[in-house]
């Protein structure tokens, strides 16, 4: 991928090195991801949408000490901040073309080992994750690392995937879903929750194709195997798969992410259309 051309956005705070200001221990919600099957990429949106669902109780919350502003200058900071730049520059062009609303760009959090969240305690094994109440994305990068040696699923395009697709995050939640979906899953089974969180979760996969679709066209970003490379990852990170591999057998019900199948198929569609109508997973009758 040809990201070195990529603008650098200055809406990072680069927290690595610096460990949680303040004590109080991790949130509810984080501890429910920890105990979440394997890696991925962002998390069960009912925590994070709920946001104080991911608060300490009693310990009270104390703010993490601010870390440095602006684009990194390290390969891997520089890399994340030029995707976020790009990211940016799509949306805001074409957010208001699609959905006639313009584009308020997130804030990306590069950490490491653990730091504080708008929705609690985040930690390295918690994976990328997008909190809307503070409206950050938050990312160890050593998770790129994982990727390529857990999931064989390495490459400057995988790597963009993930961060596209908390950015989609992002953009379900400029556009009203996520506080539609946390309303509507405090009204149903946990199921029927979790079935809403897959579809929230392949709507962002689509949405990073988009992002990828409209990059390509107007800064020619892609590499041959690029493509290849992101339908890689999104295979390695299914809920199916990620199931089998911990415990020998795949249980649909507690997919929060979508199996194997269904984020390569979502991931396509977003690129081949580059389209925000054609990701509207809630209508689809198949997902």
């Amino acid at each position: 991928m040809r990201w070195q051309d990529f603008r650098t956005s200055s809406n990072v705070e680069d927290r690595r090195g610096m460990g949680m200001a303040g004590g109080g221990g991790l949130g509810i919600g984080a501890m429910v991801i920890l105990g979440l099957v394997g890696w991925a990429l962002g998390i069960d949106p009912r925590i994070l949408i709920g946001g104080a669902e991911m608060m300490t109780g009693g310990s009270g919350y104390q703010q993490q000490q601010q870390g440095r502003q602006g684009a990194p200058q390290d390969e891997a900071g520089r890399f994340a901040s030029a995707i976020l730049g790009n990211t940016e520059d799509v949306w805001n062009t074409v957010l208001p073309q699609q959905a006639n609303r313009q584009y308020q760009a997130p804030k990306l959090v590069l950490f490491s080992g653990q730091t504080r969240s708008g929705c609690g305690g985040a930690q390295s094994a918690m994976g990328p994750f997008y909190c809307p109440l503070d409206q950050t994305v938050y990312i160890d990068l050593s998770f790129f690392q994982e990727m390529q040696q857990r999931f064989r699923a390495g490459g400057d395009f995988a790597y963009a995937y993930v961060l596209a697709h908390e950015v989609g995050h992002h953009v379900e939640n400029q556009l009203g879903i996520l506080p539609r979906v946390q309303e509507r899953q405090q009204q149903v089974s946990r199921s029927e929750g979790n079935q809403l969180s897959v579809r929230v979760e392949l709507m962002a996969d689509c949405l990073a194709g988009v992002w990828a679709h409209h990059s390509d066209q107007r800064w020619k970003s892609l590499e041959q195997g690029d493509i290849q490379e992101a339908i890689r990852a999104a295979e390695a990170i299914g809920d199916d798969r990620l199931q089998k591999q911990s415990q020998g057998r795949v249980v649909p019900d507690s997919f929060t992410h979508g199996s194997s199948e269904q984020r390569m198929r979502w991931l396509t569609t977003g690129l081949k259309s580059g389209t925000i109508q054609s990701c509207d997973t809630f209508r689809a009758s198949q997902l």
